[in-house]
């Protein structure tokens, strides 16, 4: 299934500095950045838990925000892109950065 996370991470404080770069960096190991604060992965619904659990124990739900969106196994008929970014290749070996 395609997942796609956006999070939005408070950094007025050293902390929330350090867990934006957490939850960047937790993304990085499951999906795709194609925006400065959203991810495109692809998941097995074991990866899923995982990456989710992860994320949550991150960030502080008291001042920072985590959305998901779920596109599922049919998501090619669901993502239009246009512009300059490069556009995640999932279909082959590695992605495309």
């Amino acid at each position: 299934m395609l997942v796609l996370v956006s999070y939005d991470v408070a950094t007025a404080s050293p902390d929330g500095a350090k867990r934006l770069r957490r939850v960047a960096k937790i993304c990085q190991n499951y999906g795709q950045r194609v925006q400065y604060s959203v991810f495109e992965c692809k998941l097995a619904p074991d990866q899923w838990v995982e990456c989710k659990s992860q994320l949550l124990n991150t960030v502080d739900l008291g001042i920072d925000s985590l959305r998901f969106y779920f596109l599922g196994s049919k998501w090619h008929s669901k993502v239009e892109h246009f512009g300059a970014k490069s556009v995640p290749d999932f279909e082959s070996d590695s992605l495309i950065i």
